[in-house]
């Protein structure tokens, strides 16, 4: 299979002016990325708060909405696909990422890709209203829905935690189901994946690391009457933390596991100071690989 490369949306250090954030997508899908991909946060914690705070993003971090984002990128765009990595699912309300999710693949004319997970940061989840404790439990049912939605006109559905009475979205989307991929490798995690998900995200895990988890997946998946042949697997490279010697052998590594999408990292790199520096990493790596 034919991988696809993708670029990491660097959310935390290109700004907010919206002329470079377009400069910057089109100089991706210039280059010949087949995808973008972004990180999602809609709340930022003050370390300074009473009990503390220890996660590795604060309310001084920069997140760009995920959706909005991307409904930008899909209006300045011709061939750009769109991916979240990932999309904390259990914080946001289910029928309104159906129809936000639905409508940017309209505008797109499909090309968009949903990686969710459960989440890590209780401070923002409750601050958007949700309980942290279920969160993987709601997540199982959210992505029932979600494809329900996404596939029929009028959807029905009762369940622990949705209630639908006969609605539907218009438009559908063009992808009916929208691929839907989870991030993590948790036990638990690769179950859920292996009964529900399209494909696997588990960013820059270590090799040594992965070949177990890989080992358990492909039997869940077999447990589920399905193969991991028809199962994506989508890695992260960083060009901090890696050498170029180092991209090529660990995306080598994953290809004996049915790698087909690998995204480059750009942030949190010593060596990159401005926009124009994490571009010129994108372009180093593009043309090593294509």
């Amino acid at each position: 299979m034919t991988l696809k490369y993708g670029a990491v949306f660097p959310q935390y250090e290109i700004g907010s002016d919206p002329l470079i954030i377009r400069d910057f997508i089109q100089a991706v899908e210039g280059m010949g990325y087949d995808y973008l991909l972004a990180y999602d946060h809609v709340l930022g914690a003050n370390p300074d708060r009473e009990g503390g705070w220890h996660g590795p993003y604060t309310h001084e971090t920069q997140f760009h909405e995920i959706f909005t984002l991307f409904a930008y990128g899909a209006a300045i765009t011709e061939t750009l696909e769109f991916t979240s990595g990932i999309l904390i699912l259990p914080q946001r309300q289910t029928a309104l990422v159906a129809k936000q999710a639905a409508q940017i693949d309209v505008l797109s004319g499909g090309r968009l890709r949903v990686g969710v997970a459960v989440g890590w940061n209780k401070v923002e989840m409750e601050g958007l209203g949700d309980d942290f404790r279920t969160r993987g439990k709601r997540i199982e049912e959210q992505v029932e829905v979600l494809r329900l939605l996404w596939q029929n006109e009028l959807v029905t559905f009762d369940g622990k935690y949705h209630q639908l009475d006969d609605v539907g979205l218009n438009p559908l989307p063009v992808q009916r189901p929208i691929p839907i991929w989870f991030g993590g490798g948790a036990d638990v995690v690769l179950q859920r994946m292996a009964r529900m998900g399209d494909g696997w995200m588990p960013a820059s895990m270590p090799i040594a690391r992965a070949k177990p988890v890989v080992e358990k997946l492909q039997g869940y998946l077999a447990d589920n009457g399905r193969s991991f042949d028809d199962f994506g697997v989508d890695i992260r490279l960083s060009s901090g933390r890696q050498t170029p010697d180092e991209w090529m052998s660990y995306t080598d590594a994953w290809r004996n596991w049915g790698l087909t999408h690998v995204a480059m990292v750009t942030m949190h790199d010593d060596k990159i100071k401005t926009v124009d520096d994490h571009l010129k990493v994108l372009q180093q790596y593009i043309e090593m690989v294509k």
